[in-house]
């Protein structure tokens, strides 16, 4: 103990104590785990929610709360940094991330929610107070108040440049996409302005949970009788959660007769599934089938013709996953933990084959928000050799008169089009086909033979599908 006096306080208001908030703390861990430690927010989240509720700390009110909190902060960082930025003497870079965190926060509050701007002030101040110390709160307190001063619309005015000046600066500023990720988008997705601003305000909206009633174990009659369930818009064994909620808790979720599955996801399989075949149709390869929602939907629709699906992923971990969503499907299959560049099976094996190959995610950035501010346009290069890689294997694995289904969940030209491409190069003896037709119903698929999806389209992720035939 220091032998030191004690300094008497100033007079004046006593010391008071900060008081922990245990939704705004939650978030702020979320926060941290998401910067620290390139976690992703839909795997950090739900374990933190269930301590809490498991605590008696949390009801379903707060768990929403501190939800939207989170979700939101990631959604509209790059908005938030631009106002935070105009609001300090100092750059970003030397603002330490927590107090970042907590001011990321406090902007959401202030600019993306209803709550009353002193609730939301007085809140993140005194959120500083427990997670940074009184000094730093007093940084808070007096950024927050200045951002206060304008609503969301002000704010854009001040710090975006004009869309005249700079198309892509000013979408990048008001709708929080890195600015070459907006470039990459609207290539992808050509036309003019009101386009790319649909689609990107489309990857800021909180998506919907979609369900998938795998065939023959259960259907989507029995997930329409949970509550605020609605038919999927384009896959027959889709229903969508409107209110959210959570899907484990759901019976035939929870014992692997159903799957949380995006829509586009199970488009895809179900395109592949449904292409005309020359021959036998005994086969089938999911060749990059980690987690294993589309190996589970694969694997129920082959049950259905009699065929078998072996299912082949790299990382072992992953192939447990897949193992585990396929466990109890009615019909034969098998999974193995294989490179699919440097496959265990004879070339010429399978009827048909499905490669979803790793990409930036760019298509997803509605369930995966803070991505969109990890990736670089040099990791294109990092996954262009792999994606080549893996569609060169499928290729090979079909039989003549089989077919293979090129997937990503990336709009990107160079990991969409020009991937497929450069493969059929690479195999005069194959040929891509239209596989339009085979989504009866579904609309502005694109200009063909392959297919694209949009979230500010379909609702779905920016799905991308090409199927390709062995000709000889």
């Amino acid at each position: 103990m220091s032998d030191q006096p004690r300094r008497p306080r100033k007079p004046g208001k006593p010391y008071r104590r900060p008081q922990k908030d245990p939704v705004r703390v939650l978030a702020f861990e979320a926060l941290r785990a998401v910067d620290e430690r390139d976690a992703y927010a839909n795997l950090v989240l739900p374990p933190l929610l269930r301590k809490a509720r498991e605590g008696g700390d949390f009801d379903a009110r707060d768990a929403a709360l501190a939800t939207e909190l989170v979700y939101g902060t990631l959604r509209r960082q790059g908005t938030y940094d631009a106002v935070v930025a105009a609001c300090v003497d100092r750059p970003l870079r030397e603002v330490d991330p927590p107090v970042l965190d907590v001011l990321s926060l406090g902007v959401h509050q202030l600019l993306g929610t209803r709550i009353p701007t002193h609730a939301a002030v007085s809140a993140s101040v005194e959120l500083a107070r427990v997670v940074l110390g009184d000094g730093r709160a007093k940084f808070v307190n007096a950024v927050l108040r200045k951002v206060a001063q304008h609503d969301l619309d002000g704010w854009l005015e001040r710090v975006a440049p004009p869309y005249d000046e700079d198309p892509e600066d000013h979408l990048a500023v008001v709708h929080s996409h890195p600015r070459w990720v907006v470039s990459a988008l609207w290539d992808s997705l050509g036309g003019g302005r009101a386009g790319i601003e649909e689609l990107l305000r489309a990857d800021n909206e909180r998506p919907e949970v979609t369900l998938v009633a795998r065939p023959g174990r259960a259907t989507t009659g029995e997930l329409l009788e949970e509550e605020a369930a609605l038919p999927g818009r384009w896959s027959p064994y889709a229903v969508r959660l409107s209110e959210g909620g959570e899907p484990g808790a759901i019976p035939a979720v929870a014992d692997g007769r159903a799957g949380v599955q995006d829509e586009g996801s199970q488009l895809v399989a179900l395109a592949l599934a449904n292409a005309p075949l020359d021959g036998p149709d005994r086969m089938w390869l999911d060749g990059c089938a980690g987690p294993g929602g589309k190996a589970a939907l694969l694997a129920a629709l082959a049950a259905e013709r009699g065929a078998v699906l072996l299912a082949s992923e790299k990382q072992p971990h992953r192939a447990g996953l897949v193992a585990k969503a396929l466990a109890g499907n009615p019909g034969p299959y098998q999974v193995v933990a294989a490179d699919g560049t440097r496959p265990p099976w004879r070339p010429g094996t399978f009827d048909r084959v499905l490669v979803d190959v790793p990409c930036t995610g760019l298509g997803a950035l509605r369930r995966r928000p803070e991505a969109r501010w990890r990736r670089r346009p040099g990791d294109l290069e990092g996954f262009a050799p792999l994606q080549r890689g893996l569609l060169r294997t499928a290729l090979e694995s079909v039989r003549v008169g089989g077919v293979v289904g090129y997937a990503t969940c990336s709009p990107h030209l160079a990991e969409t089009r020009a991937v497929v491409a450069d493969l059929l190069k690479q195999f005069p003896d194959a040929e891509l086909f239209d596989a339009r037709p085979l989504l009866p119903g579904v609309p502005e698929l694109g200009e063909g033979p392959d297919i694209q999806l949009w979230p500010h389209v379909h609702g779905t992720d920016a799905m991308y599908l090409a199927l390709i035939r062995r000709t000889g």
